[in-house]
């Protein structure tokens, strides 16, 4: 029998039913047999090491803390406050569940290139190597205008910090990358190509849609998407993978006390979001880390919206 795919004729030779049916029972055989060793193969595979800049709090430290949770090996704790990335590291010893599990607080400023490119040494004197990178430095809005009113110098740190320091961690991740061998994992039927590494940036729903008075928070995201899919592209043939997440509302301090400010706020959002709630930390970060593992392991180049059906109602 052949089928046509695109161009492509393809030969599909009859298979006896016995000989089919004697490979589906050995299968069926082997999870039965060893039902703690099949679930432990085909796991997702996250025992390797992690760097997160951004670690100190948010989003960022929920991702760093949830790889211990995940089983990581080890994980680098960056930020500009080394306090709170060392409280943040302190936390995950208690977490993880790997029997060597090591955990280290690195201070980085991501506007500096010799500081990014430290981080990135230091994670790989310290462990071999850096499977997992994931990007959550960032600043917030202070000073919200009309595009007529926008201040110049705010959108300029907008780009130094969210965008310069995007540019710095994909660069740098994906050197300290190209030179490690791929990792891979037990399928359900075979081997899986995990890659040489996974590197993901913290974007947002304004990575896709605007919002009103806030151009340098839009422009600056809309700009992490565009290196996003940029080091995707680049970094396919070397076999290392590279996405976004892009939340709307997270409960985090931030918008904790946002809320707190104007309680009309909290009504107002959820008014806007479908799902009638803002996203809980572990939500954008369980994201992460599937995107790090076999579950993601063909996935590159994309920007994940995690926004409880906020875009359905937006008009774009």
């Amino acid at each position: 029998m052949v089928f046509a795919f695109g161009t492509v004729n393809v030969l599909l030779l009859p298979i006896p039913v016995s000989l089919f049916t004697k490979f589906i029972n050995s299968q069926r055989f082997w999870r039965q047999s060893n039902p703690q060793l099949a679930r432990s193969k085909m796991a997702a595979t996250l025992d390797g090491f992690a760097v997160v800049p951004g670690a100190g709090s948010g989003i960022g430290r929920d991702c760093a803390l949830a790889y211990a949770v995940a089983g990581a090996a080890g994980v680098v704790f960056a930020d500009i406050n080394i306090e709170a990335a060392k409280e943040a590291a302190a936390e995950s010893r208690g977490r993880g569940p790997h029997p060597s599990y090591k955990a280290i607080a690195v201070a980085v400023d991501v506007t500096k290139e010799e500081n990014v490119s430290s981080l990135m040494d230091q994670a790989v004197s310290e462990f071999g190597r850096i499977d997992y990178a994931v990007n959550s430095a960032g600043i917030g809005v202070k000073a919200p205008a009309e595009i007529a009113d926008a201040s110049l110098a705010e959108f300029e740190q907008f780009f130094d910090v969210n965008v310069k320091g995007t540019l710095l961690f994909c660069k740098y991740a994906t050197q300290a990358m190209k030179k490690q061998e791929p990792r891979t994992c037990q399928g359900c039927a075979a081997e899986r190509d995990l890659g040489r590494g996974v590197i993901i940036n913290i974007g947002s729903l304004n990575s896709y849609v605007p919002v009103p008075g806030i151009v340098q928070y839009t422009a600056a995201k809309h700009a992490l998407f565009g290196i996003t899919k940029s080091a995707a592209i680049d970094n396919a043939p070397y076999n290392i993978r590279v996405n976004a997440i892009c939340p709307a509302w997270v409960k985090t301090k931030m918008v904790d006390e946002a809320f707190a400010a104007n309680p009309a706020l909290n009504e107002m959002v959820k008014k806007a979001v479908p799902m009638g709630r803002i996203a809980l930390q572990e939500e954008v970060s369980d994201l992460a880390i599937f995107l790090s593992g076999r579950g993601g392991s063909y996935v590159t180049g994309q920007g994940w919206i995690v926004d409880g059906g906020t875009s359905l109602q937006m008009r774009t």
